[in-house]
């Protein structure tokens, strides 16, 4: 798989069309769990601090670089990466080709049950040929009980899908899938956060011509400032310090450590 290496994560280089084609033919061979995450710099900052997070990162099959901040490491590294790939535009794409090939169950684990009720809602109408076998509102917590944990991987087991999408935003999604995996009885699990509320429409993704201009971010910074303010002006530019450390040959902070 065609990759770029940034701050020691290998994240995918292939471009949209071929991520989610690469995705596919994982859902076919009916093979282990394999894990799809999203990459942003805000993510490698936090993962700095947090090693599950970051062994999360690390050993997802497929890391997205969802985010422009990834694009912009990779030109400034030389490196070369088509363009972003949105957990959101992945989501889309991939139901896409799920709708050709037909007979692919989804099942959607987190968020509320009013956005999951629109995601089904919308789902029929736009995919139809996509059976959604199951969906979950996990409770509302920092961490889930042992017993939580049984019911979700019960529930999900159970309903024998193709295709987990996990919606419970980012690190808590991410380290979720990791401790969980090997219990888990389906070929992909994608690590999607926000997308579920971008395609249930609670929520409202930019303007694509902002998209385009690596601006996705203000909108969103701009309803949600108290929130969101860290991720865009205090992990942006230590990411991008740390990018062009890694260009120069000079220690890095968030730099993942190969030996987790």
């Amino acid at each position: 798989m065609q990759s770029v290496d940034i701050l020691g994560y290998s994240i995918s280089a292939q471009g949209l069309d071929a991520d989610a084609e690469h995705a596919l033919r994982i859902i076919m061979s009916n093979e282990a769990t394999h894990h799809v995450a999203c990459a942003n710099p805000h993510s490698f900052v936090v993962a700095a601090k947090d090693k599950e997070f970051q062994y999360a990162l690390a050993h997802s099959d497929l890391l997205l670089p969802d985010g422009a901040g990834i694009v912009m490491a990779a030109k400034l590294l030389r490196q070369d990466l088509p363009g972003r790939v949105a957990g959101s535009e992945f989501f889309m794409k991939l139901s896409e080709l799920a709708q050709r090939a037909g007979e692919i169950k989804y099942f959607f684990l987190g968020a509320s049950e009013y956005v999951l009720e629109r995601i089904v809602e919308r789902l029929g109408s736009d995919f139809p040929a996509i059976e959604v076998c199951g969906v979950y509102s996990p409770p509302f917590k920092d961490e889930f009980s042992i017993e939580d944990n049984r019911e979700m991987i019960e529930k999900i087991n159970a309903a024998g899908s193709h295709v987990l999408w996990v919606g419970m935003t980012a690190p808590k999604q991410e380290k979720w899938v990791e401790s969980n995996r090997a219990y888990l009885k389906v070929p992909l699990v994608c690590s999607i956060g926000a997308a579920f509320d971008f395609y249930a429409g609670t929520k409202k993704r930019a303007p694509k011509w902002l998209c385009d201009m690596g601006l996705e971010w203000l909108p969103r910074l701009l309803r949600e400032p108290r929130r969101l303010w860290q991720r865009n002006f205090v992990s942006t530019p230590v990411f991008l310090v740390n990018v062009l450390a890694q260009k120069l040959g000079l220690p890095q902070t968030i730099r993942r450590k190969i030996s987790s």
